[in-house]
């Protein structure tokens, strides 16, 4: 059984973050290489252009969808929520929702670690950083317009995600 925890963050000035927690799910699946299967059921449930491949190194966020991340295989420690954020230590299995607006970014020295990563409805994504002039307008205009997902990427419509995203 996995465990599942949420963790807040607010605008740090440069990272808008949101008022919806990030959702981890520790443990989701217990599999060597759970890529494939993290995959599958991403797909099942709708968060889809998925992807397979590390985290940027540098502090960014998507300002026009929520992100879910699935970590196929290896271990790697990311930074979530901008300069007053947290940092956690992901391993194979583990899955984080993490809503728009909120920053992440990996701290980890290394590359041996794969992240399935998904978007609702196959939303295309946009990478920000809150760094360029004049942006701060368009980011809170974009997020504005992004709706609570149809589905929790794991579980579907019974996740966990619509007991904390209301």
């Amino acid at each position: 059984m996995n465990k599942i925890s949420t963790h807040y963050f607010k605008d740090d000035g440069v990272i808008p973050n949101s008022h919806l927690p990030v959702i981890l799910y520790k443990n989701a699946i217990d599999l060597p290489d759970s890529s494939e299967w993290l995959e599958t059921n991403f797909k099942m449930n709708n968060w889809l252009n998925n992807w397979r491949a590390t985290i940027l190194p540098y502090d960014h966020f998507h300002s026009n969808t929520h992100e879910v991340l699935g970590l196929g295989f290896g271990e790697v420690t990311l930074k979530i929520g901008g300069s007053s954020g947290e940092i956690f230590t992901l391993t194979t299995g583990d899955v984080i929702i993490i809503p728009a607006g909120v920053g992440h970014y990996s701290i980890s020295e290394h590359s041996d670690y794969q992240f399935v990563g998904g978007y609702p409805d196959g939303n295309d994504w946009d990478l920000k950083t809150g760094l360029e002039e004049g942006e701060k307008a368009a980011i809170f205009n974009n997020l504005s317009k992004v709706k609570i997902p149809k589905t929790d990427p794991l579980y579907g419509i019974d996740g966990f995600l619509f007991e904390k995203w209301k």
